[in-house]
């Protein structure tokens, strides 16, 4: 089996869409901008910085979509798609996944599956490995399920899916990983191939040490 892992935003995406995701229901007043924006840009400067809590982001993300109907939720995401995901998407990050069809494509992101599955689909790529919101009776409760896809946690989750399939990372005949980031280290150290996609300088510098390729979708 040959295995291509993608990375979603800044690699795929030419910016965030758990960070974009927040700022749509600020503009739309769902979300109070007094109180939010300031946060959501402090943790997506935590995220940067590596010295993110992904379980108090978790919170602070996850929240929001308990207070909604899910009829509701689904609404605004084709808004979001529209207006914010749909200018993010382009020709390179399109042309990089269609070089590997004939592989097993999946995203690997700590964004929640709410938020990028439907971008997952908009890439044709049909597996997603995400941090998954707890649901309840068909509607999401503000808690995670399970292990986040974040870090280390991108293993682990990475895995359990293999396994689920009677498959490994070490039994693959080739594995791929494009990231943009330092957080991805853990998995990037796993697989054959690590590539890094206009990567911040900390994934730089690693890349370099390590000879990994350095790409840009820019």
């Amino acid at each position: 089996m040959k295995l291509a892992l993608f990375d979603l935003d800044n690699t795929l995406l030419a910016g965030d869409s758990d960070f974009e995701w927040a700022q749509f229901l600020i503009d739309r007043g769902v979300l109070d901008r007094e109180v939010y924006e300031a946060r959501n840009q402090a943790f997506y400067d935590q995220y940067k910085a590596g010295t993110l809590d992904i379980r108090e982001f978790l919170d602070f993300q996850l929240k929001p979509l308990s207070r909604h109907p899910r009829r509701v939720l689904d609404a605004w995401h084709a808004e979001y798609m529209r207006e914010r995901i749909a200018p993010m998407i382009r020709d390179s990050a399109r042309a990089l996944v269609e070089r590997h069809r004939g592989e097993v494509c999946v995203i690997i992101t700590a964004t929640n599956s709410f938020v990028t599955a439907p971008i997952a689909r908009e890439f044709g790529i049909e597996h997603l490995i995400a941090t998954e919101p707890e649901v309840r009776n068909g509607e999401f409760t503000g808690g995670v399920s399970g292990t986040p896809s974040f870090r280390e946690g991108k293993v682990e989750r990475l895995e359990a899916w293999l396994a689920s399939r009677g498959e490994s990372i070490k039994n693959t005949l080739k594995s791929t990983f494009y990231s943009d980031s330092h957080n991805d280290l853990p998995l990037l150290e796993q697989v054959s191939h690590p590539v890094a996609v206009d990567p911040d300088d900390a994934l730089r510098a690693h890349a370099g040490t390590r000879g990994w390729p350095v790409i840009s979708l820019g």
